[in-house]
């Protein structure tokens, strides 16, 4: 009896493995190519197209991550490559016209699963967001303010003004955040851990490194 009890336990969780991983590499696909930046939407539709209803077979959004370097690597490597290494290039020219507001490069750009479609994230910091948008307002730059709750840890979120705009045909989202927020950034999309950030010291190094 007990045997029998343990070979189902141990077939669910295969299933529920083989599952999460069919989720997982449907929501890679539909963000790499579809473009689709939030991985939740990818999970849901990626969970329809698969046939999954129950929330215990969903991904986690880290395996998603992993799922999604995978699908690049196998189906896009050299396209997804120059596509991360110019909008590291944007990166850069983004962050030198906004040295004032002590940049942070955040997201695909800096963690290497930028694609076509992948925007350039950067933090900026000033106690005063109008600053921020009068800056880009006296530089003649058009852009438009969001806002977009960020988890700050696993208790609290706040929302920030995003600015959006573009640079040189790259789509840029500017999140505006008060100096303090400099020494704590908020958890990445797993929320499982701050979120990388990289100044541009740390961002000219990838570039020279990739050169």
């Amino acid at each position: 009896m007990h045997k029998t009890a343990g070979y189902h336990r141990i077939h669910a969780e295969g299933r529920a493995h083989q599952l999460r991983r069919r989720v997982a590499l449907e929501a890679a696909r539909l963000i790499s190519e579809h473009g689709i930046r939030d991985f939740q939407l990818a999970k849901r539709k990626a969970a329809r197209h698969v046939g999954v209803s129950d929330e215990g077979y969903l991904p986690r959004n880290r395996e998603i991550e992993e799922a999604l370097r995978e699908h690049q690597r196998l189906f896009r490597a050299e396209e997804q490559f120059r596509a991360l290494q110019t909008r590291r290039e944007a990166a850069r020219d983004a962050m030198r016209f906004l040295d004032r507001f002590e940049p942070r490069l955040v997201g695909p750009v800096l963690e290497g699963t930028a694609d076509a479609h992948s925007p350039v994230n950067l933090h900026v910091f000033d106690d005063s967001p109008e600053a921020v948008a009068g800056y880009l307002h006296d530089h003649g730059i058009a852009f438009e303010t969001r806002a977009h709750t960020f988890r700050l840890d696993r208790e609290r979120s706040a929302a920030f003004p995003v600015l959006r705009f573009n640079a040189d045909g790259f789509a840029m989202d500017v999140a505006v955040f008060p100096l303090d927020a400099l020494r704590q950034a908020p958890l990445d999309r797993t929320g499982e851990r701050p979120q990388q950030r990289a100044s541009l010291a740390s961002l000219e190094v990838l570039l020279d490194d990739a050169g």
